[in-house]
């Protein structure tokens, strides 16, 4: 029976496959929304119409003419979408603290042992979206050791787009095959499959509450599949 051959490195999506960005953002937006006396908005579905508006946002910035925009001014353009929306009138100082909740997500239970074990075996780097400056405020919150911090920044990309899993690759001085994306979303591992990257689908049902997840029609066969990162060190026998 034919095997799948071990990745030599791991490169990991972070928001939602390795922190919790729904209740994070919501347990620091709730007090904002108490002092602005919309105790009306529930904190939970703010925190999901402000993530709904990413993808939009992404493909946007995408087309734009003026070159890549890093995730912390997209999140930003995104809130005051939102705060519009919902006809909250908050402060810059008020503002620009929510849109820092970004920078400050827990982790998953399994997220922080899971990358430990992971990190015994292969390098674990991020691919994520999130801007370098972003992603170190993250993982010195959530104490995820990372040995480099890659994705869209390095790449001036956004995920799906073919540069950023390859230039990910690149920087390992790995041949794409040789680089597996751990991610929670089947598009972004559509995305990383279609330029050549092994794929492990982390399930993790409560990213949207349990709601189904909103990209289901990307679903394919992958390499590994798993609902931790402790039963992705199970799968590759990493101690």
């Amino acid at each position: 029976m034919d095997r799948t051959p071990l990745p030599k490195a791991l490169a990991f999506d972070v928001f939602g496959t390795v922190v919790d960005w729904r209740t994070s953002v919501a347990r620091q937006a709730a007090p904002i929304l108490a002092a602005a006396g919309r105790e009306d908005i529930d904190p939970q579905d703010f925190a999901y119409e402000w993530r709904k508006l990413y993808v939009p946002r992404l493909a946007r910035a995408a087309k734009d003419l003026g070159g890549f925009q890093k995730l912390d001014i997209l999140h930003r353009d995104m809130l005051d979408a939102l705060l519009a929306t919902y006809g909250l009138d908050l402060t810059e100082e008020t503002r620009a603290r929510l849109n820092l909740a970004w920078h400050r997500l827990d982790p998953w239970s399994d997220s922080v042992e899971g990358l430990i074990r992971l990190k015994r075996r292969f390098p674990v780097v991020a691919c994520s979206n999130g801007n370098v400056a972003f992603m170190v405020d993250v993982a010195r919150y959530a104490g995820l050791p990372w040995d480099a911090i890659l994705g869209a920044e390095f790449a001036q990309a956004y995920k799906p787009a073919p540069a950023v899993y390859l230039r990910t690759a690149a920087a390992l001085d790995l041949e794409p095959h040789e680089l597996c994306l751990v991610a929670a979303h089947h598009s972004d591992l559509a995305g990383a499959r279609a330029a050549g990257l092994q794929c492990a689908f982390i399930h993790r049902p409560m990213e949207y509450g349990g709601a189904p997840a909103p990209d289901l029609a990307y679903e394919q066969a992958w390499e590994f599949r798993t609902d931790s990162l402790t039963g992705l060190a199970d799968i590759l026998a990493a101690v």
